[in-house]
């Protein structure tokens, strides 16, 4: 298993918003999708802001389609949507607290996909 803990970045630990990066991380989850998306368009340095930012779009928008398409499944889909709604409530927590502690925490899939899209 891969260790998901790295140091977030080695110089200042500011992002470009003026923000420390771990509190930039965390308010890339602040509110599912859009402040990642809005924090990814804002940073310019910090690949740890970029990266949290890129992984919560990534995370968010993809359990937003699933909670879309089994809006559509006859019987569990109910119970499907239930289940992705305590999914993402769990992952964004978990996602704050582990950005807020300057952690390169991933999403198993999702986190690689993030890492590799930033630059």
């Amino acid at each position: 298993m891969e260790d998901y803990r790295k140091p977030a970045e080695s110089n200042s630990m500011r992002s470009s918003t003026g923000l420390e990066a771990n509190i930039a991380g965390l308010l890339c989850y602040l509110i599912p999708f859009l402040s990642g998306l809005l924090l990814l368009i804002l940073e310019k340095n910090s690949r740890f802001v970029k990266f949290h930012a890129m992984q919560a779009v990534l995370t968010f928008g993809a359990l937003f389609a699933a909670y879309y398409v089994s809006s559509i499944i006859p019987l569990i889909g109910g119970l499907i949507q239930f289940l992705i709604q305590l999914l993402g409530f769990v992952l964004w927590i978990l996602l704050m607290v582990k950005a807020y502690g300057k952690e390169w925490y991933r999403v198993p899939l999702i986190g690689e996909m993030a890492e590799s899209h930033i630059h």
